[in-house]
């Protein structure tokens, strides 16, 4: 009763918002852009609401291709325009003046409170600040022992399954690709973890659901009606789950530079070439790897960051690299680079034969030195990206008002950054449902469109674990097609896509990988 009564006055609201002080520009700007017929109130709400996330994926791109290169949707009071166009891409992405994201970010203010992917304005900068020294060369170059033993682990992983077949290639990947991150931001690994890990996953996973769920519902866009559902009740518990595991382990890890008096961190901020260079215990108290929440502590003083401010940065850094049922952005690349590889048999023994002979070069070794010189794989993974961006959508809101294409889109108005569709416009992209790598040699690149290929975004608020995630995507990919051949079974023009955060498939996805017997000598390790 008090839920009904609770909606029913957030209409009124909308209601008095919409006729009485809505800025009559405002609407008639937006209504000159195209689109179809929608509904008084609640506009095209009810589109959006009632067909599965299958057809809602399948909606979005019949419009987009209808009313190329822009068309809008209002949801209530709220206006999103969707482009596409690298040119109109380029005037909100390249400027200082439309940094705010959209609406569905404010969503993830419970779990991320206002770190680096919430946060705006001032605040946003000092932590940008603060954090891009977090993915120095130097500091990845550490960082990339953690990801090389979790490939191995995924390798071994890969020759216990029965029959070669894996029937679910994106769970168990990101199984693996958790672990890495969970290795790399905070020092802990959930390998040793048992029953928790599957609990934390199931958390995350069901945070993810939960974001989806109120994003296309904006009558829970306000987190006090939101608390009342079921649907919040679940919020609190996943919360719980979240923020508890996060301060435990900052908690542990500032107890343990407490021990050690400080002596890594001191190191650590004084250049990472000394970290390793000490002693493997001090005090009685084995020596850690650091981690990103090293660095977090090692600079909270100097910017007088809080617990809490440590902990909205690790968890923006998990759920960047982790969303829903474990599907996270780093897991997708690698799910839909494994399915082109396994469908082009010669662009996958090109790719085997570049890491058989840096295999050699470096004596059967992996580091950063050798991830860096396959060029030819990282080729394949940006085309990869180019067909399936981990994440195929982004948002921001309009400062002021812009001029897109041959309309101008008013100030406040949420801008629906279709990255998919750009990258397969055939006005930029010759054949673009062809997979081709060589559409990444640099005389290529050199006379493309700089907003026609943007899968780590662009401009000030680009993805600061660009570099990350791609020399996470090659330390898993080459140990696998150096040990396996990769042969489909489900065939990516059968595959189904449903609307989501990130790129994401209906149905589990089946791959066969065949082992290669090797040597012992030949076999991965790292430096």
């Amino acid at each position: 009763m008090i839920l009904t009564l609770l909606l029913l006055c957030f209409l009124l609201i909308l209601l008095y918002y919409y006729y009485i002080l809505c800025d009559r520009k405002f609407v008639q700007l937006i209504d000159k852009i195209p689109s179809v017929p929608s509904l008084p109130i609640f506009g095209h709400a009810l589109i959006l609401w009632m067909p599965s996330r299958e057809d809602l994926w399948k909606l979005l791109h019949v419009y987009t291709n209808i009313y190329y290169p822009i068309w809008k949707l209002w949801l209530g009071p709220f206006a999103y325009v969707s482009i596409c166009h690298p040119d109109d891409l380029e005037k909100v992405l390249s400027t200082t003046k439309h940094l705010e994201k959209g609406s569905v970010y404010t969503l993830l203010n419970p779990w991320l409170g206002t770190g680096l992917l919430t946060s705006k304005g001032t605040k946003w900068h000092e932590k940008r600040k603060i954090l891009t020294p977090t993915f120095h060369f130097n500091i990845l170059n550490q960082f990339v022992e953690m990801l090389i033993e979790e490939g191995n682990h995924m390798t071994q992983s890969l020759k216990n399954i029965e029959g070669s077949t894996v029937n679910d290639l994106v769970s168990f990947i990101s199984f693996h690709t958790l672990n890495a991150i969970c290795e790399t931001t905070m020092g802990t690994s959930l390998h040793k973890m048992g029953e928790f890990q599957k609990q934390y996953r199931q958390a995350i996973y069901e945070m993810g659901e939960i974001i989806l769920y109120r994003l296309i519902r904006p009558w829970f866009v306000f987190d006090t009606i939101f608390a009342l559902t079921p649907m919040g009740r679940k919020q609190i518990k996943c919360l719980k789950i979240l923020h508890e595991f996060t301060e435990k382990i900052i908690a542990e890890r500032k107890r343990y530079h407490e021990l050690t008096e400080g002596r890594y961190l001191k190191n650590f901020a004084n250049g990472i070439s000394n970290i390793e260079t000490d002693d493997d215990e001090m005090l009685g108290v084995k020596k850690k790897r650091l981690a990103m929440l090293d660095l977090l502590i090692s600079v909270a003083q100097d910017y007088g960051m809080s617990d809490l401010d440590i902990r909205e940065e690790v968890d923006t850094f998990t759920f960047e690299n982790f969303l829903s049922q474990g599907h996270d952005t780093v897991a997708m690349g690698i799910t839909f680079a494994m399915l082109l590889l396994a469908e082009h048999k010669d662009i996958q023994e090109c790719v085997r034969k570049e890491v058989n002979a840096i295999m050699q070069a470096n004596d059967g070794k992996l580091s950063m030195s050798a991830l860096n010189n396959m060029s030819y794989l990282e080729r394949c993974l940006k085309e990869s990206l180019r067909l399936y961006p981990s994440v195929p959508y982004m948002m921001r809101v309009s400062s002021e008002d812009v001029k897109l294409q041959s309309y101008l889109v008013p100030s406040g108005t949420t801008l629906f950054l279709n990255i998919y569709s750009t990258h397969r416009d055939p006005n930029f992209w010759p054949n673009p449902e062809i997979f081709d790598p060589d559409r990444f040699l640099p005389e290529k690149i050199q006379n493309r469109h700089s907003y026609s290929y943007i899968p780590f975004s662009a401009g000030l608020r680009n993805c600061i674990g660009q570099r990350f995630a791609m020399l996470e995507m090659k330390a898993i990919i080459a140990p696998l097609i150096y040990n396996f051949y990769l042969e489909p079974i489900d065939y990516l023009k059968d595959v189904r896509l449903k609307l989501d955060i990130i790129n994401r498939p209906v149905h589990p996805i089946r791959l066969r990988c065949i082992p290669i017997n090797h040597t012992p000598s030949t076999s991965f390790r790292t430096i």
